[in-house]
């Protein structure tokens, strides 16, 4: 790959250095825009070959365009830094302009270019020891087609000066405009002189546009992408860096880049960030998430995971002190820990969070700055008893990793972290597990969901319609003080509905319609109803589980219940209950017996 810095005319900062009467701006005056000193005083052209020098992209050659007025300041430079004079490229202008286009065909023919070019404005400012230029040409190679870098601008920003790109599902660019006026877009993405081309393209496409093309106006790198959209598949990738001095700025613009910490050399370290995720309880349809279902979950306040993130020299995973232990007093107590908790702490949650986010991140084209940071977590959700503890850690890793690197939801939509956290358990770490708990860990609150295959298909994703939950009615959970591992209570129905188990097709569909039938006696809170569905939710799911599945511990949670008439079924995969009472004067004796018999009971707080 050939790298192309192109230089800007710079007339408005030129305009106001000449009018501003301080000895530093008479010094800097006729100094091309990109050999202007940055925040640590190197000039702003030598941030791009110290990101060139740390990347592992092979960068064959490296050009700089120019005009006549420019030239000598650049082949000074050149021979300061031992840049090749013969690679500093004069297109011959003084005043006029010919179009940056015309001159990046110039620089291809004098560079007898045969292969994939990189295109950027050589004076924009930004640090290079937070850019990762590696995952853009990873971007780029993955793609099989033109990119183009974009940042997001603010709602108050005018877009009339940018080039706005809209962009598909899939992040291609599915409009360019150059220049839009009010109203024409309701885009944010605004385009910037970062572009990867194919050799293809511009062997066969440069020529013809600019032989459609003669007027130096239209040669400007907008107006080819606003072409080049329609003849040949451009994709967008976001910078979350800071870059500055972007186009045709002023004097201020530029002194105020100067005191951006985040382009200094070392900026400030990212001040510690926490986020909390809790527990769920699957109320009606679950175990049908992962079979094109439907179910109602509701997140509770009594149980939490919080994963904490904070600035640092060296990315440091942090072992959580009782769950990922390191340290034992025995030998003895190594057994007897392993045997009670096994050996699946956090950190592995945390690690293939950090792993599918980079990964996610550089398959959607968000550029992600190079930053370091330590990741710990807590958590007081009881292990292996179906409420989704495992999910609520990596769902805050996912939330911490987004506030950390200024992600947004328009980056990663709401509709789909569900499906990312999902793909860290079930694809990285291969955990047995559907939507619900992290579509529900996501939104928060009380969600229905449909899972049908028609939609997901469709769309990518659930349909998720969120409830109001300050009218629900007193549920109760109770939990195994020393459960075994939730994940296998699964059993055999994934490979039988697979295979086409007309039973399990069947069973799968009515626990839909149940959370159907539950979604319209919440609305009129209709209590009694919802307990009758929740019963038959369980006596279904017993029938196809069995009890051998389900085991004799979960099996006498629900008789315990049902023996003092509240409803009752497994709000996970297993190891607790969650409960309604028909009567409520009966919750009182209900938790006496339960907490007689070694249960954990406690009253849920909908969160």
């Amino acid at each position: 790959m050939k790298l192309v810095l192109v230089a800007g005319l710079a007339t408005r900062l030129e305009h106001e250095l000449a009018a501003d009467p301080s000895p530093e701006s008479k010094r800097l005056l006729k100094l091309p825009k990109a050999l202007l000193p940055g925040p640590s005083g190197s000039h702003i052209i030598d941030n791009w070959l110290e990101a060139v020098a740390a990347s592992r992209v092979s960068f064959s050659d490296i050009y700089i365009v120019t005009n006549a007025d420019k030239f000598k300041y650049y082949e000074r430079w050149a021979t300061a830094h031992s840049f090749p004079r013969d690679h500093i490229i004069n297109n011959g202008c003084t005043s006029e302009e010919r179009g940056a286009v015309a001159d990046l065909d110039l620089a291809l023919r004098r560079a007898k270019a045969e292969s994939d070019v990189m295109v950027v404005a050589g004076d924009m400012l930004f640090n290079p020891r937070m850019f990762d230029m590696d995952a853009l040409f990873a971007y780029f190679s993955s793609r099989k087609g033109e990119v183009a870098c974009y940042y997001e601008l603010t709602d108050e920003s005018d877009y009339s000066h940018r080039g706005i790109m809209e962009l598909g599902d899939d992040a291609r660019v599915t409009r360019f405009l150059e220049k839009p006026g009010p109203g024409k877009t309701s885009s944010r993405n605004a385009s910037i002189v970062f572009y990867c081309f194919q050799q293809e393209t511009l062997r066969t496409l440069l020529p013809q546009y600019l032989k459609e093309t003669p007027s130096a106006q239209g040669r400007r790198f907008g107006c080819l992408m606003e072409w080049l959209t329609q003849k040949t598949p451009v994709y967008g990738m976001k910078l979350s860096d800071m870059f500055a001095l972007v186009g045709n700025v002023g004097l201020k613009e530029y002194q105020d880049s100067l005191k951006n910490p985040l382009l200094c050399d070392r900026p400030p370290l990212a001040e510690p960030l926490t986020t909390r995720v809790h527990a769920r309880v699957g109320i009606v349809g679950n175990p049908s998430d992962g079979f094109n279902g439907k179910t109602i979950s509701l997140a509770i306040a009594n149980y939490w995971a919080e994963v904490t993130i904070a600035g640092s020299d060296k990315l440091i995973l942090q072992p959580h002190p009782l769950n990922d232990p390191t340290e034992f007093g025995s030998l003895s107590d190594l057994y007897s820990i392993s045997c009670q908790e096994g050996y699946q702490g956090g950190l592995r949650l945390m690690q293939a969070a950090c792993k599918r986010f980079y990964e996610y991140c550089a398959q959607q084209g968000v550029a992600l700055s190079r930053r370091n940071f330590r990741l710990s977590y807590d958590t007081n959700i009881p292990r292996q008893v179906g409420l989704a503890g495992s999910s609520a850690i990596v769902a805050a890793t996912i939330k911490c990793l987004m506030a950390f690197f200024h992600i947004s939801d328009t980056d990663i939509p709401k509709t789909m972290q569900p499906n990312l956290v999902l793909s860290v358990e079930r694809d990285e770490l291969g955990i047995t597990a559907g939507l619900q708990d992290r579509v529900i860990q996501v939104y928060g609150g009380l969600v229905y969901m449909d899972f049908s295959k028609a939609i997901m298909d469709a769309q990518g994703h659930g349909k998720y319609i969120e409830m109001d939950k300050s009218k629900l009615p007193q549920f109760w959970l109770a939990y195994l003080s020393d459960p075994s591992d939730s994940g296998k209570i699964h059993s055999d129905v994934k490979q039988r509905w697979l295979a086409g188990d007309q039973a399990v097709i069947n069973a799968m569909k009515q626990f839909g319609e149940f959370a159907d039938q539950a979604k319209v006696a919440m609305e009129k809170q209709d209590w009694l109803t919802l307990a009758d569905i929740m019963d038959k939710n369980f006596d279904l799911r017993r029938a196809i589980y069995t009890d051998k599945c389900l085991g004799d511990a979960n099996l006498a949670m629900i008789e315990l219940a049902r023996k003092h008439g509240s409803a009752a079924k497994f709000p996970g995969s297993g190891g607790a209950v969650i409960g309604l009472c028909r009567k409520p004067e009966s919750l009182a004796a209900l938790q006496e017996d339960f907490e007689a018999q070694g249960y954990v009971f406690t009253l849920l707080v909908p969160c």
